[in-house]
């Protein structure tokens, strides 16, 4: 049972192959249990992100997870994404949350502090996440924001995904800080082959050592 324990969410990884990217995306998502898969678009432009997202986004959802497409609303409309990332600011996540709940799941980063997040909190998102989603460039998660996400958790009820390291046992790390989800990107990517096999790996130790939820 996945559900009472932090769950993996994943970043697709900069692959201008959009064949290659579904491919590599897909084969991890064989690995085991993930919640979601957020979509970057990562400097292309939106008509090409649009053929991007139409090949990656079907490929996470037949895996059971939910597809967020990172701030283009009409690209999540178009290729009928399960919702929407906003790396902006408090303001573009009220906005975002106001066009588009509930027919898409819409959630937020950039929270760099408490003040920051509890303003986030207040537009009731649908989740709120700490890190950036390229900030994995070190083996561990970021301290500041595996403890933003532990004092989150602890009172505040909408659910926080805390941005990973490069290592894959960083998610372990984040799992015990009590938050429901940790983020990795390079730390399934880096190496392509081995994508589902640390999916795996991630999601046997998730299940033998992180904390459990209360019902």
């Amino acid at each position: 049972m996945t559900e009472d324990r932090c769950r993996l969410v994943l970043i697709v990884p900069d692959m201008p192959d959009t064949a290659q990217c579904a491919e590599v995306v897909g084969n991890a998502l064989r690995g085991g249990d993930v919640a979601s898969v957020i979509v970057p678009q990562y400097g292309l432009d939106d008509t090409a992100f649009q053929k991007h997202a139409e090949a990656i986004v079907p490929v996470i959802q037949k895996a059971g997870a939910a597809a967020l497409v990172v701030d283009n609303s009409r690209v999540a409309g178009r290729v009928k994404a399960d919702g929407l990332h906003i790396s902006g600011n408090a303001e573009a996540l009220a906005e975002a949350v106001e066009k588009h709940v509930p027919k898409l799941i819409v959630g937020g980063g950039n929270a760099m502090d408490r003040h920051h997040a509890l303003e986030m909190g207040e537009i009731q998102p649908d989740y709120i996440f700490f890190g950036k989603i390229d900030g994995d460039i070190k083996p561990e998660a970021h301290s500041k924001n595996v403890a933003l996400g532990e004092w989150w958790s602890a009172m505040i009820e909408i659910p926080a995904i805390v941005m990973g390291g490069t290592d894959p046992a960083s998610a372990l790390v984040v799992a015990e800080s009590g938050v429901e989800f940790v983020a990795l990107g390079k730390a399934v990517f880096s190496d392509p082959a081995q994508a589902a096999a640390i999916v795996t790996r991630v999601n046997a130790e998730l299940d033998e050592k992180a904390p459990r939820f209360e019902a």
